[in-house]
C-alpha cells in the first residue's frame, strides 16, 4: 500500500498528492511515469511524475478529474493509502547539452512539462516557460514555475489573466524576438501539441512531445498505447512518451484517445458514484 502524504486542490477540477514511493522518488527522471490502482476493484490509471523528493520519499502526482479511477483517487485524503503505485516507467526526456529552451505547457500538462523545466534550468540553460490556460480560475503551479526559470509567460484564452491568446501566439512572438531555441517542449492537449510543432516546424527548432494514448500495462506487451510516429508504429510506455513533435501523426492520436468518450460520458451520467463525487466537487470536469 502506497501512503497519501499530501493532498492540494490546485483548482475545482485538479488535485495534487504527494504519495510514499521511496525507491521511485530516488530513481524517477523528468518525463518519465507511473500507473497507479486504487483499489482491487480499479483501472490501471497513467499519470506523469510531477515532482519527487527523495529525502523524503515522496512523489508528486497532478491530475485532473475527468473519469472513474481519478474521481475515487479524489476522494481519498491525507493518510490514506492506494494499493499499487508502479514506476518509473517510460523513457527519460534527454535535456543534457541544451542551452536556450523554451517549455510549454496546456492546461494540466504544465504539471508534466514542470519536470522538465526544473531539470533544465538545474542544469544551467535559459529556459522560458509558456503556461497557457482557459482561464484565471484553472491557473496552476504559477509560482513554482517562477523558481525553475528564466521567464515565465502564462497565457490565457479569455484574456482573465496573463497575456490574451493561445501559446503559439506567445511561441511565435518570442521567436520573431530573437530567441533562439535549440529545444522546445510542448505537453498539452493534443491539438496544442501539434499546432506547437507547425510553428517550430520552419525554423528547424528540436520540438518534444510528450503523448497521452491510451495506456494499459506500461509495459509494451499490450499495444495500446501503439503511435505512428514518422510512419513507423511506436509504443508511449516503452519509447516515450517524449517524440518528435514533427514526426507524430497527430490526427490518428485524437481519434484513438476519443475511442471510449462516450463510454465515459456514459458513465458518468449514470454510475452513482459519479453522482455523489459530484457533490463533492460541484461537477467539475
Amino acid at each position: 500500500m502506497y501512503k497519501i502524504l499530501r493532498k492540494k486542490q490546485l483548482n475545482e477540477n485538479v488535485c495534487l498528492m504527494d504519495i510514499e514511493a521511496p525507491f521511485i522518488a530516488k530513481k524517477a527522471k523528468a518525463g518519465q511515469f507511473i500507473i497507479f490502482r486504487v483499489d482491487e476493484y480499479g483501472e490501471r490509471v497513467p499519470l506523469t511524475i510531477s515532482d519527487t523528493n527523495p529525502e523524503t520519499g515522496a512523489v508528486t502526482i497532478i491530475f485532473q478529474i475527468v473519469g472513474r479511477s481519478t474521481m475515487v483517487l479524489s476522494q481519498l485524503n491525507e493518510g490514506d493509502a492506494i494499493l499499487d503505485f508502479v514506476g518509473p516507467l517510460g523513457t527519460a526526456t534527454e535535456l543534457d547539452g541544451y542551452k536556450n529552451v523554451c517549455v510549454i505547457g496546456g492546461g494540466v500538462g504544465n504539471a508534466i512539462a514542470f519536470p522538465s523545466a526544473k531539470a533544465l534550468f538545474k542544469n544551467g540553460a535559459h529556459v522560458d516557460v509558456i503556461a497557457g490556460f482557459r482561464s484565471k480560475d484553472i491557473v496552476i503551479l504559477e509560482d513554482e514555475f517562477k523558481e525553475v526559470c528564466d521567464n515565465l509567460y502564462i497565457t490565457t484564452d479569455d484574456g482573465t489573466y496573463g497575456e490574451k491568446g493561445f501559446v503559439t501566439n506567445k511561441l511565435q512572438s518570442l521567436i520573431d524576438a530573437g530567441n533562439n531555441y535549440d529545444l522546445v517542449i510542448a505537453i498539452g492537449p493534443v491539438p496544442m501539441m501539434k499546432f506547437v510543432s507547425a510553428v517550430t516546424k520552419p525554423y528547424n527548432i528540436k520540438t518534444l512531445v510528450s503523448l497521452n494514448p491510451i495506456m494499459i500495462d506500461g509495459t509494451g506487451m499490450c499495444g495500446g498505447c501503439r503511435v505512428t510516429v514518422g510512419g513507423e508504429i511506436k509504443f508511449a510506455c516503452v519509447d516515450g512518451p517524449d517524440f518528435d513533435g514533427h514526426q507524430v501523426d497527430y490526427d490518428e492520436l485524437m481519434k484513438r484517445n476519443s475511442t471510449y468518450r462516450a463510454k465515459e460520458t456514459h458513465d458518468r451520467e449514470n454510475c452513482r458514484m459519479y453522482k455523489a463525487a459530484d457533490a463533492i466537487t460541484g461537477g467539475a470536469q
